[in-house]
């Protein structure tokens, strides 16, 4: 399991300041175990008390303690309640983010000891360590506001995909927007070659083929190559093109906790791994051509996606000689029409000589991305049609 800390627009908080770090109480040695374990998984370094300790100035080892970097009871941004310790927390004053926590609480009034401590919560291992674990990672990361995530997918082969997911982080890091780019085709050829970055040193797909629960979002991010001022995975050159549906939920899970934008590039077909995405996206751009052939073959594109995506919009790219108009396009498929992105003469080129799409800040493309991100990241919550 892969843990780090920071976010945006909340605060980072890493797991050794103070601020970042649960306050554990509790006297039963194997609930500590567990707890102290947990707190591990979560990336977290917990202090530990026996009882309330006491604010600072107050005197006593408790504010002694406190003033050389410990936390009190109403400082600490989670604090966990071993049902051993209840009775003694109870005349501590009200706060969120108490947790009552216990191996075996099929005692009665266990229900009552947690109203009477204000707790949040009731607890019991092993069943909740995965949601205990959330909650302090999310301490640990810093719970702030998700991603924006939005996805691209082509309605025919050749559509473009691949490159307007590549201008549009491109476009969204140059505005000064925290950005990871996910390349979900393993059959796509590589957006890191896309972007010149093929020998950037980094993890790939394949490096998180096992990954399982919780996914740390500032390790993710860190882990990850470097291109143009955002972050990027996508896959190496093996012969792994398989990733399972849990590890992508957990990866790109992760990569929305980090804030910011997050842009997929999908594959044309929807299986179970890229049904776990299109799940949490919270939009599908699709790129048609305005001809005939290749409306129909997006018909089948969207009618798949639709049933897992909650918001699917066309963007149709270019105009063939006597073929339709955007609108028509729109219309034909039953889908909102995001925009319109003109083909943008010299594209091809400047890309292999090494510069990624929507570098040109006076191209079409650049213009569309930046356009687009005006809109979405105006809008709250959603994306404004």
């Amino acid at each position: 399991m892969l843990v780090g800390g920071g976010g945006r627009p909340a605060r980072a908080v890493g797991a050794g300041a103070a601020g970042g770090r649960p306050l554990i109480i509790t006297e039963d040695p194997l609930l500590l175990d567990d707890l102290l374990r947990l707190c591990a998984a979560a990336g977290a370094e917990p202090h530990v008390r026996h009882s309330v300790p006491e604010q600072s100035g107050t005197g006593g080892a408790g504010g002694a303690e406190e003033v050389r970097g410990g936390v009190g009871w109403e400082s600490a941004p989670l604090v966990l309640v071993g049902d051993d310790a209840a009775r003694r927390v109870r005349g501590a004053p009200r706060r969120d983010g108490v947790f009552l926590v216990g191996r075996e609480l099929d005692d009665p009034l266990v229900w009552q000891r947690a109203v009477e401590i204000g707790a949040e919560e009731v607890l019991r291992l092993p069943d909740a360590e995965s949601r205990l674990v959330d909650r302090i990672a999310d301490v640990v990361e810093g719970a702030g506001k998700p991603a924006l995530a939005v996805g691209v997918i082509g309605g025919s082969g050749g559509a473009g995909a691949s490159t307007l997911a590549c201008a549009l982080a491109i476009r969204a890091a140059r505005a000064g927007e925290r950005t990871i780019l996910i390349d979900g085709d393993p059959l796509g050829g590589g957006m890191d070659v896309l972007l010149g970055g093929e020998g950037a040193e980094g993890r790939r797909w394949p490096d998180f083929a096992g990954s399982r629960g919780r996914v740390g979002a500032g390790a993710l991010e860190e882990s990850l190559p470097e291109l143009h001022a955002l972050r990027v995975l996508s896959w190496d050159r093996g012969e792994r093109v398989v990733v399972p549906p849990a590890a992508m939920r957990s990866v790109l899970a992760a990569a929305r906790r980090r804030g910011g934008v997050v842009v997929v590039d999908l594959p044309r077909r929807v299986d179970e791994a890229v049904a776990e995405v299109l799940a949490q996206l919270d939009l599908v751009l699709m790129v048609v051509p305005g001809e005939l052939r290749s409306v129909a073959a997006a018909g089948r594109v969207a009618a798949g996606v639709r049933m897992v995506a909650r918001d699917v919009r066309v963007v149709v790219r270019g105009r063939c000689p006597g073929g339709l108009d955007a609108e028509t396009v729109a219309g034909l498929l039953g889908v909102p029409l995001a925009g319109e992105v003109p083909v943008e003469l010299g594209l091809p080129g400047r890309v292999a000589e090494g510069e990624p799409p929507g570098a040109q800040r006076r191209g079409a493309l650049a213009r569309f991305c930046d356009g687009f991100w005006q809109r979405a990241l105006g809008a709250a919550p959603g994306v404004p049609a």
